[in-house]
């Protein structure tokens, strides 16, 4: 992964988003050689956010599964609303 300046990002940055579009390269932008954020494609963001899903979905399926086994019955959406203050 490339490693970028912030003052540099600034100076480049159409050049930066049409590599990072066009010939797919990855950026890590640096204040005082610290990563601060990341210019990814598209395509990879929506990878990131799909294997996120999965895991939410994985976790979701242990938890109640784990309820299930304890006898504990799930409690419903609207309930949780309320009792969450949404």
């Amino acid at each position: 992964m490339n490693k970028i300046s912030v003052a540099k990002a600034r100076k480049e940055f159409a050049e930066l988003i049409n590599r990072t579009a066009y010939c797919k390269e990855r950026y890590v932008v640096t204040r005082r050689n610290k990563g601060m954020v990341a210019i990814i494609p598209v395509e990879d963001l929506n990878l990131l956010e799909g294997l996120e899903d999965h895991l939410d979905i994985k976790a979701a399926k242990k938890a109640e599964a784990e309820a299930a086994a304890k006898g504990e019955k799930p409690i419903p959406w609207k309930k949780a609303r309320k009792i969450l203050g949404l």
